[in-house]
């Protein structure tokens, strides 16, 4: 006689780090309100709505027609690596041996998730902010270290203030990330202060990350600047950068890391055990906005300072207050009404159909704010501050 037992599924206990993403729930309901009739004013993903260079896209054509180009690529190509230190070289006076200084990873998610495994031990320290972009809790947790948050204030112009680190903390760290312009705080860098990242990183032999992912998103000035520009910074540290933001090349997972030699080494250590390599013509795609950077990101900047222009001052007439920037993809306004953030949301969305991201996501000191992107076009901005001018709370 069959006797019929229980099945239980049970997550790794490592599950647990990972909360429920709020993405879903803000598209679900904003398609429900869609569905009512209502204009939709999605601000909350900062995936580019501009698509790629003509030029990029015809090289991603042609080379995927090719029959002899399905093969793994076991990393990142001879081609790739080169245009990203020409890239350096040319953008921020940087010079990349392509060869030891540079890594591709599979986007820069998957770089920033997987890079405390090569560096961390259980119960490291690893400096990071409060708010930060997401994923880089989650691999510093899967990894076994600690997170030690250091606030982003309005007083400290959102930098991290590195002496406030109390010296226990500091002496244990092994680990500092930094992303500069942000996400979701959209602060800028400045020599001075990747001076003081350096001399910091020096005393307390600490490595740094700075994701530079939204480097090309600088509206003054006439460069990005490079942590790697630092004096002193490629014996500390690594700057990792995606093509998803500036080349509008989000969905092809292509990204690098570059810095000290010995620290891509043991990245390449890791990375051989987990990968074998990015489509080849994804690469060759990349190579062509890579070499055609110029080009590309002055049209950007362009459309995405008329929008940061637009959103910034129509947070200022309605009453908003946004926090000053000069670049980034994001605005990180706080909104004048007691209300905890993720509530709010999703009332502006059923009364507004304005679609935001609650600033709590990423980390307590978000409370009380939002993250707008800065994905759609100017005239569509200034609808959605009319609609965000009407909020009855």
């Amino acid at each position: 006689m069959k006797v019929e037992t229980s099945f239980e599924i049970e997550p790794a206990l490592k599950m647990s780090i990972f909360s429920p993403a709020i993405f879903g729930d803000l598209r679900a309901a904003a398609e429900v309100k869609k569905s009512s009739g209502t204009e939709i004013f999605d601000l909350s993903l900062g995936s580019p709505d501009l698509p790629p260079d003509e030029k990029v896209r015809q090289s991603l054509s042609e080379q995927s027609a090719l029959a002899n180009t399905y093969g793994y690529t076991l990393g990142g190509t001879k081609r790739f690596n080169e245009a990203v230190a020409n890239y350096y070289q040319r953008r921020s006076g940087v010079a990349l041996n392509p060869e030891t200084e540079i890594i591709q990873t599979m986007g820069s998610q998957e770089g920033l998730v997987h890079l405390p495994f090569a560096f961390c031990n259980e119960g490291d320290f690893v400096l990071t902010t409060n708010p930060a972009y997401v994923a880089y809790e989650a691999g510093i947790k899967l990894a076994g270290a600690i997170p030690y948050e250091m606030p982003l204030l309005a007083e400290n112009g959102f930098l991290p203030d590195l002496e406030a680190i109390p010296e226990e903390v500091a002496q244990n760290a092994k680990m500092l990330i930094l992303n500069l312009p942000g996400n979701p705080v959209p602060a800028m860098p400045s020599p001075a202060y990747f001076e003081k990242v350096v001399a910091f990183a020096k005393n307390y032999n600490v490595i740094v990350l700075h994701d530079a992912a939204y480097s090309e998103y600088y509206f003054t000035g006439d460069s990005p600047i490079s942590f790697l520009s630092t004096p002193g910074a490629m014996e500390v540290g690594m700057e990792i950068n995606s093509l998803s933001k500036s080349f509008s090349l989000a969905g092809a997972r292509i990204a690098y890391i570059a810095g000290n030699a010995e620290m891509i080494h043991i990245i390449r250590q890791l990375k051989s055990n987990l990968d074998y390599g990015t489509f080849g013509p994804i690469q060759d795609a990349a190579v062509v906005a890579l070499d055609n950077a110029e080009e590309i990101t002055d049209r950007l900047r362009k459309e995405f300072s008329a929008r940061h222009k637009v959103l910034m001052e129509g947070m200022e007439e309605i009453g908003w207050s946004a926090t000053p920037s000069s670049g980034g993809m994001f605005v990180w306004a706080k909104y004048p009404f007691e209300m905890d953030d993720k509530e709010f949301v999703f009332k502006v969305i059923d009364q507004c159909g304005v679609v935001m991201v609650p600033g709590s996501i990423f980390g307590s000191e978000g409370a009380g704010f939002v993250r707008l992107a800065l994905v759609q076009k100017v005239d569509v901005l200034q609808k959605a501050i009319d609609r965000l001018r009407n909020l009855r709370i």
